[in-house]
């Protein structure tokens, strides 16, 4: 998939709290790592590792935040990566780092948080 459409599709699958949708990009063998991840799942490693461990996260995520939505702020293409920036709803720039595998999954994130709660 194209960098922007998946970026565009990733972020309105959030944007609708359709934890399949959001899911549906993702292997089944993916790895997330992210700040966030200590604070939902009390994980001190911030891993996530395979699908079902992810959909747990996620769904957790969406039901703490019901009002969760994700301005899109930019797009960067790799090889076989993409770097999404957005917004998070308190106002926190996010870039994630998403590696696909050969299918066209993401098979690798890497979250990366503003540490500055003023953006």
């Amino acid at each position: 998939m194209e960098a922007q459409a998946f970026a565009q599709e990733w972020i309105e699958a959030w944007n609708a709290h359709d934890l399949e949708r959001i899911l549906s990009h993702y292997a089944e063998d993916v790895v997330l790592t992210s700040p966030r991840v200590r604070d939902v799942l009390g994980d001190a490693s911030g891993m996530v590792r395979g699908k079902q461990a992810l959909r747990e996260y996620f769904a957790r995520g969406l039901a703490r935040l019901p009002d969760l939505y994700f301005a899109l702020e930019g797009i960067y293409a790799g090889v076989d990566s993409v770097v999404v920036r957005f917004r998070s709803r308190d106002k926190r720039d996010v870039s994630e780092l998403m590696v696909f595998d050969p299918y066209g999954f993401v098979r690798e994130v890497r979250a990366h948080w503003s540490c500055d709660n003023a953006n």
